[in-house]
């Protein structure tokens, strides 16, 4: 069955352990992911979310409402089968990292972005041996290749679940180290999201909030907290 099935039809969903990790059922008949090939996870924890996600469907089934279980088909049916080129893709952000590009002024926002980023980026040359350059401007400022080559040596070391979560950790906030920070328990998630911020919480401070970026910041602020949850679980 497709595991994308208009309407609920199952009384229960129930989670099912495997030789190779841990799947779920639907009255016993097997979740499979959109292409049709079978939902295997890692972890039960991982499984039980999913689980939840399908009993709390009503009439109509909402993937909008499934964040677990669509980072889980993402895993399976895009990352893995092109995990060499998603490592490359998410390396490529530690060249051009939010934390590396400073505003020339004001100063108090200089300040700001020099408290709430210069200690991650001395994590990431302590625990990750890989300092960065920083500039002030949008000009891009070549990294060190050894930087780059450390990072994506971390990177490599994750599977395709907890890659298919650091993904949206990565893209949410623009910094590659922020997602490792927080994939790696240094970091909160609301933290690290604040933290990606400071520029639109400067612009928020004095020219005043819009509801519309309002909206789409709590939605990324949203799906980054999915994201964490969904990582977390892959361990």
């Amino acid at each position: 069955m497709s595991a994308w099935a208009a309407k609920r039809f199952w009384k229960a969903a129930s989670v099912v352990q495997l030789d190779a990790g841990y799947t779920v059922h639907l009255d016993g008949r097997a979740v499979k992911t959109p292409a049709k090939n079978a939902l295997i996870v890692p972890t039960q924890n991982l499984a039980q979310m999913i689980a939840a996600e399908w009993d709390a469907q009503t009439g109509r089934v909402n993937p909008e409402t499934m964040p677990m279980t669509r980072r889980a088909n993402s895993a399976l049916e895009k990352v893995a089968p092109n995990r060499s080129a998603v490592v490359t893709e998410l390396a490529g952000y530690g060249a051009s990292d939010l934390l590396c590009y400073r505003a020339g002024s004001p100063a108090e926002l200089v300040a700001r972005q020099a408290a709430g980023w210069q200690p991650w980026l001395d994590w990431a040359a302590r625990d990750l041996a890989a300092p960065l350059h920083v500039t002030a401007g949008i000009m891009h400022v070549a990294q060190p290749a050894e930087s780059l080559s450390n990072l994506q040596d971390h990177l490599a070391a994750f599977d395709a679940f907890a890659l298919a979560g650091l993904h949206d950790l990565v893209a949410i906030t623009g910094s590659l180290v922020l997602a490792l920070a927080m994939a790696k328990g240094h970091l909160p998630p609301a933290q690290g999201f604040a933290l990606s911020r400071i520029d639109e919480q400067w612009q928020a401070e004095h020219w005043g909030v819009d509801e519309a970026a309002a909206a789409l910041e709590s939605a990324k602020a949203a799906a980054l907290h999915d994201a964490h949850r969904f990582l977390a679980a892959c361990a």
